[in-house]
């Protein structure tokens, strides 16, 4: 398994970044290579992918989700296997850190050189950055889920 571990500063209060992380159709809007993703009840999701020629489909299920914490889930079936955490951590009334951690199992040679040269740190920083633009843009969040798991 390989890990990678990304956090951003994100300009808007911890319930704003946290009830837009709840609302994950929203995902291909600021993460590269998420074609859709489909939420199929309060605890899963399914995933579609395209990342470098390279397409895939997966469940992924919510293992637990604390509003304004935390959202942890783990790949429950399909081409991907994945684990990981999202915090979001007050830095002050109109700030917060997101932090991402994540466990994947790299496919094949090709994701497993593409891992050893930091594509997916990138990848995952990116999507970091382009979630700081989109929820800086927007200033509020496009809808929000407060049950807990």
């Amino acid at each position: 398994m390989s890990q990678v571990e990304e956090s951003i500063e994100v300009r808007v209060p911890v319930r704003t970044a946290y009830n837009q992380w709840t609302q994950f159709e929203t995902f291909p809007q600021f993460m590269e290579g998420v074609e859709r993703i489909e939420q199929r009840t309060d605890t899963l999701t399914h995933w579609v992918t395209q990342v470098n020629g390279a397409a895939r489909e997966f469940d992924a299920e919510i293992t637990e989700q604390v509003p304004d914490e935390r959202v942890a889930w783990t790949t429950v079936g399909g081409e991907a296997r994945q684990a990981g955490v999202v915090t979001f951590h007050r830095i002050d009334d109109t700030t917060t850190k997101v932090m991402l951690q994540m466990d994947f199992e790299p496919d094949g040679i090709a994701e497993t050189v593409g891992d050893k040269l930091g594509f997916v740190k990138r990848q995952v920083t990116g999507d970091l950055k382009r979630f700081k633009s989109f929820m800086e843009s927007h200033g509020t969040e496009t809808g929000a889920w407060r049950g807990q798991v």
